[in-house]
């Protein structure tokens, strides 16, 4: 009997990096001169982050700090997602960026046809969020994780349950 090895592609991020990170931008904010009296405020919520600050100017050197703190943990740029800059009390500007988990049915659908079209013993299926590669060779497996790091998609891959 041939044995099938298989892994699965999700898209994920470490939560506790990500809270390390936004702790990070929080104490970097108290002690940054130029940040010191804006009253920004760095709130970490289940699906998002929320940026309270005075000015678009500020907002922008806030997300700068959140992308190189985060990529200092090794998170995905991918993982967010910025909204719209509203306006809020007191000429303030807020922020809310989504946290982007799990892989959608388009891009999912993307994935397993280009597995499909370029590696004849490969099979790829869609469950859930995720997307289950299988075949008989480990090489294949390897070859088609390989392919896949060189396309840009807009979520961050990860390869889980090599087996």
């Amino acid at each position: 009997m041939a044995a099938t090895y298989s892994f699965d592609i999700v898209s994920d991020f470490d939560r506790q990096e990500l809270v390390n990170a936004v702790d990070q931008v929080v104490r970097e904010l108290k002690s940054r001169y130029d940040l010191k009296d804006t009253q920004t405020t760095v709130e970490l919520g289940e699906q998002s982050i929320t940026i309270g600050t005075d000015s678009e100017f500020t907002l922008e050197s806030v997300h700068n700090i959140l992308r190189e703190k985060a990529a200092k943990r090794n998170l995905s740029q991918k993982i967010f997602d910025f909204g719209k800059v509203e306006s809020a009390s007191g000429n303030r500007v807020r922020q809310e960026i989504t946290l982007k988990k799990g892989i959608s049915q388009d891009i999912a659908k993307q994935i397993s046809k280009l597995i499909r079209d370029e590696f004849k013993k490969v099979q790829a299926s869609i469950q859930g969020d995720a997307v289950r590669v299988s075949a008989k060779a480990k090489d294949d497996l390897q070859t088609v994780i390989q392919r896949l790091k060189q396309e840009d998609y807009p979520v961050a891959l990860q390869f889980t349950n090599y087996r």
